[in-house]
């Protein structure tokens, strides 16, 4: 069989592609109010923000610290004071989170038309394989690669480079799935392809001079646009 033949490897991020982060709300809800949204939009922007700055300074830690001292950070934002109970429980509630409603589906059709799905994370990969497992995704994928194991996250070049090795895949080969767009970007720059799910129509694509290779609502389009591109 040809290289032509053989379809791409797929590279599929976790937190915020497959996995719901919003998964926590109705935890919040019932600790913060109202202002449970916001809160955890704000939770989840100074997680990311913190795995990048400690990748930038490589002064790492894993995700799961970035993700309980941006809890931190969140609760002193909002001058809400959640006691060490709540913040233990919403931490546990993140080990758990569900997948978004077309994952499985897709997932499946993918898997039956031969193509190779490995899950890659800033997550540790006991954290990400927990996650897999609760949602009854994990048996389509072949492996999960984590930022962990080599200290450092997503986007630096190297953490792309380390799952082409963990997956005996090429660059050119290989496309990264994703609703991030500073993750689509990393992919892009390192030689992949890339692929931007659009999971809301407020969602802005940073307005670099760098594209997705393919933009899609929802994972069940993929397929015929992979093969197009």
């Amino acid at each position: 069989m040809t290289q032509q033949a053989i379809k791409p490897t797929l590279a599929f991020d976790v937190y915020g592609t497959l996995i719901t982060t919003h998964g926590v709300l109705t935890q919040l809800q019932s600790m913060v109010g109202d202002k449970a949204m916001d809160f955890s939009n704000r939770w989840r922007e100074k997680q990311l923000e913190y795995s990048f700055r400690r990748g930038l300074m490589q002064n790492y830690v894993s995700f799961t610290e970035c993700t309980r001292q941006a809890l931190e950070y969140t609760c002193q934002y909002y001058q809400i004071n959640l006691s060490a109970e709540q913040k233990r429980h919403l931490m546990a509630c993140y080990k758990t989170l569900p997948a978004f409603d077309d994952v499985k589906p897709a997932l499946s059709a993918l898997k039956e038309q031969g193509y190779r799905l490995f899950a890659f994370s800033n997550g540790t990969k006991d954290a990400v394989e927990t996650l897999l497992k609760t949602a009854d995704i994990d048996g389509f994928f072949e492996g999960v690669v984590s930022a962990d194991e080599i200290k450092t996250f997503k986007p630096n070049p190297e953490i792309y480079g380390y799952f082409l090795t963990q997956s005996h895949s090429s660059a050119s080969h290989t496309w990264l799935i994703s609703s991030n767009p500073f993750d689509v970007t990393g992919a892009i720059s390192a030689g992949w392809k890339a692929a931007w799910i659009q999971r809301s129509p407020k969602s802005i694509f940073d307005p670099w001079e760098i594209e997705p290779t393919s933009i899609a609502t929802s994972l069940s389009t993929l397929d015929g646009q992979i093969d197009k591109a």
